[in-house]
């Protein structure tokens, strides 16, 4: 009985609701309105858009795609919505009215959208290639035609709305420069199977890229570390394919979700897992962090979406036995010999320099950009 009692009070269920107004597969979540709605797309073709307080859809926007809704993503003004569809369209509708704006066809299923943080531009995924769509005339600004050697699962551009990020079926991620017009950083076999999803921190700095490989990467895209030191691998994020990625608005917090229907909660500092959510009856498809940090959104194949209230969970006895076990101790950095605090866990890859001497001290380290090619692969 001691027993019972005991694994009882290690797992002490997080407070949650379970939100179920799509006839389908919910592809998409996103919190919106600082953090007083929050938005869902589908494969039932509707995408809705949700008020926190009663969790009851109060806006649907349908009829228009006759097919999945693969991705919906809101403008920073919270006043347009962008949805893509295996119909090969992109549409942007107007919140307010809940009419559709303009809708763009393109050559092949589009898997993903994202709105720029200006809102100047609109970058969408369709088939290996990417587009980029001015927001205001519907015109199709840039078309890198066959950017990757297989279909593109995920892009979005950094918070600067600079650079685009894409990332394949082909296990490679790419960033393209807006200005310069290519591709600035290629990284060729960042995972051993596909790369489904891809989320930059606020500042830019950090790209967090998931995986079928079951594991996250955090890539230093901005100084370029990784090209010396690799990145920071999060292994064993899931026990299934990892779907979804994103950071907290300080990117001091990670969140996933993955085929094995958990939802994982980061500390970014660490690597390490701060909570494991369960719950959804089938893979979890995306994932959402309030801007406070105190809620968590996740949509699955299950057809239904979670709200999950994680402000008090630092107190529950499992997260503090962990926090405990993973502990700190100093380390001797191999380079210059000084004490650094290191957070020791069950990850293989063990810290043997001290922050400083991790970051990049030479021009050796970090490779001129490659040159541009000759023969564009970008049709306007």
């Amino acid at each position: 009985m001691s027993g019972d009692r005991e694994r009882r009070r290690k797992c002490i269920i997080v407070p949650f609701r379970i939100l179920r107004a799509h006839r389908g597969p919910v592809s998409s979540c996103h919190f919106c309105f600082e953090d007083t709605k929050f938005l869902t797309g589908s494969h039932d073709g509707t995408a809705k858009l949700w008020d926190f307080s009663t969790c009851t859809p109060i806006h649907e926007f349908k009829d228009e795609h006759t097919d999945h809704i693969s991705e919906c993503n809101l403008t920073r003004d919270n006043k347009r919505m962008v949805t893509t569809s295996y119909d090969k369209t992109v549409k942007l509708w107007d919140m307010q009215t809940g009419k559709v704006l303009w809708s763009v066809s393109l050559d092949s299923l589009v898997t993903s959208c994202n709105v720029s943080e200006d809102q100047k531009h609109v970058v969408c995924g369709a088939g290996n290639s990417i587009c980029v769509i001015d927001s205001a005339t519907a015109t199709k600004v840039m078309y890198l035609r066959d950017h990757h050697a297989s279909t593109i699962t995920r892009c979005c551009f950094d918070p600067e709305s600079q650079r685009i990020c894409s990332v394949s079926c082909d296990r490679s991620v790419k960033l393209w420069d807006m200005t310069a017009k290519r591709t600035t950083i290629q990284i060729k076999e960042a995972h051993s199977n596909v790369i489904s999803d891809c989320s930059f921190s606020s500042n830019g700095r950090w790209l967090c890229t998931a995986s079928w490989d079951k594991s996250l990467k955090i890539w230093d895209v901005n100084t370029g570390d990784f090209r010396c030191n690799g990145p920071d691998n999060l292994i064993n994020a899931h026990t299934g394919s990892v779907s979804s990625c994103t950071f907290s608005q300080d990117a001091s917090l990670l969140l996933s979700g993955g085929n094995d229907k958990t939802v994982v909660l980061w500390d970014v500092g660490s690597k390490c897992k701060k909570l494991v959510l369960k719950g959804h009856t089938n893979w979890v498809l995306d994932v959402a962090l309030s801007s406070c940090k105190k809620w968590i959104l996740s949509s699955s194949q299950d057809s239904s979406v979670r709200l999950w209230n994680i402000e008090n969970y630092e107190e529950i006895p499992a997260v503090i036995e962990n926090k405990k076990a993973i502990g700190s101790r100093l380390s001797q950095c191999e380079e210059c010999k000084k004490l650094f605090p290191v957070i020791h866990s069950d990850n293989t890859n063990v810290i043997t320099r001290c922050f400083f001497c991790r970051l990049p001290t030479s021009t050796d380290c970090v490779p001129s950009l490659p040159t541009a090619p000759q023969t564009s692969s970008c049709a306007i």
